[in-house]
């Protein structure tokens, strides 16, 4: 190492003990709050282990409802936090609006500030601060009772970005590759699910391909297909982390009557661009895995044991795979296979407050993709029809 390298990184060192051991004296600047200031070379390795694509999920730290009902939580940057909530009539609508006030205080640093995001189930904002003193965010009108009467009761929900400002531009920069089509991006997922699963990723030896013919598989044998790059890549890579999986997609192998090998899988897409359940030969599936799926799956046979495959119903599971042939892909049922208890299938710092806000927030964005997600699946869980993502959270709340 350089003369140079090693007394910069002696120096990053002793601001890091300095930090760690003042407790009276508060610093003028954070390490982490410097840290994108030094030499790309030296900073983005300590940043990246500092940091990562999970410092971009917000932590609940609680509502801000009536001002005699204050909420207080400690912040990456102020340690001493309390907000509430004023409501008024400014805007002379039917049901008002209110004042959210925030007060920070106790910074670590002079040059650190606080991220936070703000949501009720009709609207999500965002604010950062860096003064230390109380300040405000405006709801100018109510959307209406429904909104009204969730917060009266609720109040509004805020989280924190955990890592700042700085951290979570950096961990921007590290979801933004997982969902690219580039050696970048595979190195990236896989560099996320080492961390994140302890997965373990290890080159086998060529050839990487197994040769297998149609000869070697049995009706319902199983596929277990893992894609590590490209827009499904980065989807089955969050997809494998909350849900603990090491696989992001399966299909099932069938014959019919005449003994010709079929995959049934759903999530195929049609030439219409929809996702739906389909049943294709096993030919023309393999074909496009070997030469056309740019997402780099991989892909394991998993037989059933003899025993099982004794049992197996080949004329009804194949009856069952016709009679599904087209329908719509499961959106509705994919959630609540994963979570299907109240808090005890999310990995830190995942929560249901969390998971209601990226949900208030994705309706924003893509309100039909919502709909296939959850609306369809809650409305039945709930007794309900037609009823929106925000109607849905009020509703469960009665």
């Amino acid at each position: 190492m350089a003369p140079s390298s090693s007394l910069l990184f002696s120096s990053i060192f002793s601001l890091f003990v300095l930090t760690a051991t003042s407790v009276a004296f508060k610093s003028p600047f954070h390490p982490n709050d410097i840290l994108p200031l030094l030499p790309r070379q030296v900073s983005w390795p300590i940043l990246n282990y500092l940091n990562s694509a999970v410092d971009l999920l917000p932590t609940f730290v609680g509502s801000a409802s009536s001002a005699n009902n204050s909420s207080g939580w400690k912040g990456a940057c102020f340690y001493n936090n309390s907000a509430w909530l004023e409501f008024h009539n400014n805007s002379g609508s039917e049901y008002g609006g209110g004042t959210l006030h925030l007060k920070v205080s106790n910074a670590h640093s002079w040059t650190c500030m606080d991220l936070y995001v703000f949501a009720t189930p009709y609207r999500v904002t965002w604010d950062y601060y860096f003064l230390s003193r109380e300040h405000t965010l405006e709801f100018k009108a109510w959307e209406g009772k429904a909104e009204y009467e969730y917060v009266k009761s609720k109040g509004v929900s805020i989280f924190l970005m955990q890592a700042g400002m700085l951290g979570t531009l950096q961990a921007l920069w590290d979801v933004f590759p997982l969902f690219t089509n580039t050696g970048w991006g595979e190195n990236s997922n896989i560099r996320f699910l080492k961390k994140h699963m302890k997965a373990t990723f290890e080159q086998r030896p060529q050839p990487w391909v197994t040769n297998l013919t149609a000869d070697d598989i049995h009706s319902g044998d199983f596929l277990a297909i893992s894609k590590i790059r490209g827009r499904w890549g980065g989807f089955e890579t969050l997809e494998k982390w909350v849900t603990g999986s090491y696989a992001g997609h399966t299909a099932v192998c069938l014959r019919d009557s005449e003994g010709k090998l079929w995959v049934a899988e759903s999530g195929h897409e049609n030439e219409k661009g929809e996702d739906i359940i389909a049943l294709l030969q096993w030919e023309e599936w393999w074909e496009f895995e070997l030469t056309k799926d740019d997402s780099n799956p991989h892909i394991s046979l998993l037989p059933l044991h003899p025993e099982i495959r004794a049992k197996f119903n080949e004329t009804a599971a194949w009856e069952y795979a016709q009679s599904m042939s087209g329908q719509p892909y499961g959106y509705h049922n994919m959630i609540f296979s994963w979570i299907d208890t109240v808090d005890n299938n999310y990995p830190p710092p995942v929560d249901a407050h969390l998971v209601a806000s990226v949900m208030t927030v994705w309706n924003q964005i893509q309100p039909s993709y919502a709909a296939n997600l959850w609306n369809e699946a809650l409305n039945k869980r709930l007794g309900t029809e037609g009823l929106n993502l925000p109607e849905i959270l009020v509703e469960t709340e009665k």
